[in-house]
């Protein structure tokens, strides 16, 4: 026990007098627990396994991921992606503060090159940056929507010289719809460019036109009875995924949240 007999002694006699029982019983050849003395062994063998666990515990929470993040997303995305993704993010990180922006999709690239997001949700296009990280997180379809008063069933029925077409002003969409245009050698009559995929669906809700959108956009609008979606199969989908200066990729805040948001 590391300490002389007469030290031990007077241990056991305070223990004894404290408990007021008799926890050994000694002789000049042994010394053996009492019943009294086996109910202390195991109060002492318990409290000391909580008082490790306690320990343990404080230790973790010390150590565990904690500050404040700024995060940019569209609002279709805080509407269909964040809430799952903020639920998880609590339960896994508690510490962790988040500072959600929204606005629109098109502008979460430069978002997180001028440093005024840490991480947003992002398509992927073919100029991406090379300095800027992307972690696919989900494949999402365009759909072309068309008012609901329009009496056709698939996009080949439309006559495209009498129609009306909602085009982004920018983004990914802009480009997708470009290129799908020229490859059916479509000459779109445009009736207006808007930023952001929810102006197109409310436009095409009040019969100003057709235009394309991605389908999460169309499932959370709260005009879509209003309009009716046309499946296009040769259209390129969006690819949506995570985005981060590659340069901050260790950061152990952006670290654990891109690998949490895409896994």
């Amino acid at each position: 026990m590391y300490v002389s007999p007469p030290t031990l002694t007077r241990v056991i006699a305070r223990l004894e007098q404290e408990c007021k029982s008799t926890l050994f019983v000694r002789n000049n050849r042994s010394v053996a627990l009492t019943p009294a003395g086996h109910t202390l062994l195991e109060f002492a063998n318990e409290t000391l396994a909580q008082f490790a666990k306690m320990q343990n515990t404080m230790q973790t929470q010390q150590d565990a991921l904690s500050g404040e993040l700024s995060l940019y997303c569209s609002v279709t995305a805080s509407q269909s992606y964040m809430p799952n993704i903020l639920d998880r993010l609590h339960q896994q990180y508690p510490l962790v503060e988040i500072k959600l922006d929204t606005g629109d999709h098109s502008l979460a690239i430069d978002k997180v090159m001028s440093r005024a997001a840490d991480i947003a949700l992002a398509t992927h296009v073919p100029d991406f940056p090379s300095h800027v990280s992307f972690a696919k997180l989900d494949t999402v379809p365009l759909v072309l929507i068309v008012p609901k008063t329009l009496n056709i069933n698939a996009w080949e029925e439309l006559n495209w010289a009498d129609v009306n077409v909602v085009m982004p002003t920018g983004g990914p969409s802009k480009r997708i719809v470009h290129h799908w245009f020229a490859e059916h050698n479509i000459r779109p009559h445009v009736y207006a460019q808007v930023t952001g995929n929810e102006a197109i669906v409310s436009m095409v809700a009040l019969g100003l036109g057709v235009g394309f959108v991605p389908k999460i956009v169309l499932e959370n609008s709260v005009v879509k009875s209003k309009v009716k979606a046309l499946k296009v199969a040769s259209i390129e989908p969006y690819q949506l995924g995570v985005c981060y200066l590659t340069e901050r990729e260790n950061e152990p805040l952006i670290k654990s949240l891109s690998q949490l948001l895409v896994s």
